[in-house]
């Protein structure tokens, strides 16, 4: 194996990246790109007044707006039918995201929307004659339709039943007898099947889970109610519905963002995603920490205070920082973890966000990593990083032995590495072998090597051989790869500590 190819897998087997420990964090968000290609997504050719509807209004949800208002405009009073609630529905709703858009509006219309408000009408076309009746701006009987919903949630019992009529109620007055479908949402809740404690969806999947969110936070707000949701129950939901990065329907879609959306911003909860800007490393030349707060849309929560409630080595178990606040610099929250001169190494932060009542999962768990760089001093065979003028021979005659230190280049102290090897190579047979260096008490590595007793290891084959001191760490920003020796033939070959010293030659006495 060549010799970088063996430091590569060395390197890798050692790269242990920065990772949030508590659990009950969100691990799914939409990042800034995720959030771009959903509202890329969105804005796809609309064909239909039901795609139209995702579009237009998924759009809005997110902030945004369709390439060209004016045609989306006539596209919709092109589509619509107005004997049809569904159609009356896509149409009416969507036209009030886009500005000075009218759908033309006819008593028999109205007629058609009031008929649909029935116990004999579906849960779907209920929400659809009360979305369509309120956003043309006209009386809607609040009372009359609770009556219907709840008829219709005995006959029908399912999940996007039940869901519909929760967002259909929270467009009723509030006046209306709405506490029985505050009460749903409990029950729906008891609906959610649990992953491995880290994720609540509905078996229906990714749409209805997002529509349960939705319908759940716009009737609680209506109500001026908390959900009956805990925060892990919040957590799960969060990971279940971010943890797809790409979408199978416009409507998928539109579910996604509207339960971003309502996540971001409700009365009740808002769920933090805390994570650091780039690797959690810090060092002597980078010596701040950089964490990013934010919301599950990537927005910075920017009145949120950051505190670090404590900063252990996970080595040693000593805390090395406590209660130490976060400065917000640019949308970020720095703090410069150097100046607590920790070690090299890897340290569990605790950090609090406070500032909002809403907060959910604001206690946060992070690995940070300390790196530094490291010398060889004192090695007794020549200066680190020269290469030795002479060459190294192995044979069942000879021993060899030699020994170093490895200490921290900016503050001196001695390290041990979790790796260090000793690697002999004969560039000739394409031998090599490959040995361990370790450290004794004082720190001091020893590597002592008896070619008599370790002959089989080189298949009995003396020669020359190049010699690389390789030392290795996760926290080392210059992991060292050293020839000391080279294989070269080269006149002067080093041979110490012979283990077979001539006597002294035997002259005969005659008497």
């Amino acid at each position: 194996m060549a010799h970088t190819s063996l430091l590569r897998v060395l390197l890798f087997s050692l790269a242990l990246g920065a990772t949030q420990t508590q659990a009950l964090t969100p691990s799914h968000y939409l990042s800034l790109s995720d959030v771009a290609r959903l509202q890329s997504f969105l804005g796809q050719h609309f064909t239909d007044l039901p795609s139209a509807y995702y579009s237009i209004v998924g759009l809005a949800t997110l902030g945004g707006g369709v390439a060209d208002p004016a045609e989306a405009c006539h596209f919709l009073k092109s589509q619509v039918d107005p004997t049809s609630v569904d159609s009356l529905f896509y149409a009416a709703v969507a036209s009030q995201a886009l500005p000075g858009c009218e759908i033309p509006l006819s008593n028999e219309t109205r007629d058609i929307l009031l008929a649909a408000v029935s116990e004999d009408s579906t849960v779907a076309q209920i929400h659809h004659a009360v979305g369509a009746l309120t956003a043309l701006g006209l009386p809607v009987a609040s009372q009359e339709v609770v009556t219907a919903l709840r008829a219709r949630i005995n006959k029908e019992e399912n999940v996007v039943a039940v869901t519909l009529a929760l967002q259909t109620a929270a467009r009723l007055s509030q006046h209306a007898e709405l506490g029985g479908f505050v009460e749903e949402i409990e029950d729906l809740t008891a609906r959610l099947d649990d992953l491995g404690g880290l994720y609540l969806q509905f078996e229906e999947g990714l749409e209805a889970t997002a529509d349960f969110v939705v319908a759940a936070y716009a009737l609680s707000d209506h109500v001026d109610m908390e959900p009956p949701l805990k925060e892990d129950q919040v957590i799960q939901l969060v990971n279940s519905i971010f943890s797809k990065k790409s979408w199978d329907s416009m409507s998928e879609a539109f579910s996604v963002a509207g339960a971003a959306v309502a996540l971001s911003n409700n009365r009740f909860h808002l769920p933090v995603v805390v994570r650091a800007q780039g690797p959690a490393t810090v060092s002597h030349s980078q010596p701040t920490l950089q964490l990013l707060v934010t919301d599950v849309l990537s927005q910075p929560l920017a009145s949120a205070s950051v505190l670090a409630e404590s900063a252990s080595s996970m080595a040693t178990k000593s805390v090395v920082l406590s209660q130490t606040p976060f400065t917000l610099r640019d949308g970020m929250f720095e703090l410069n973890f150097m100046s607590s001169q920790p070690a090299s190494g890897y340290y569990e932060f605790t950090v609090a966000v406070t500032g909002d009542s809403r907060l959910v999962a604001n206690q946060v768990e992070l690995k940070v990593k300390v790196s530094t760089e490291v010398a060889i001093t004192n090695m007794d065979l020549v200066e680190y990083p020269a290469k030795s003028k002479a060459s190294f021979m192995a044979d069942s005659h000879q021993n060899f032995a030699m020994s170093f230190q490895l200490v921290d280049v900016n503050t001196g102290v001695e390290l041990t590495p979790h790796q260090t090897f000793v690697r002999l190579h004969n560039q000739k047979t394409g031998q090599e072998v490959v040995f361990v260096a370790e450290p004794d008490s004082k720190k001091l590595y020893k590597f002592e090597l008896d070619m008599a007793e370790r002959k089989s290891e080189f298949d009995s084959m003396s020669g020359i051989y190049s010699l690389h001191l390789m030392v290795g760490d996760a926290t080392l920003e210059n992991p060292i790869l050293w020839n000391v020796f080279m294989d070269d033939e080269a006149p002067a070959v080093i041979q110490p500590k012979t283990l077979y010293i001539p006597k002294p030659e035997i002259q005969p006495c005659w008497a």
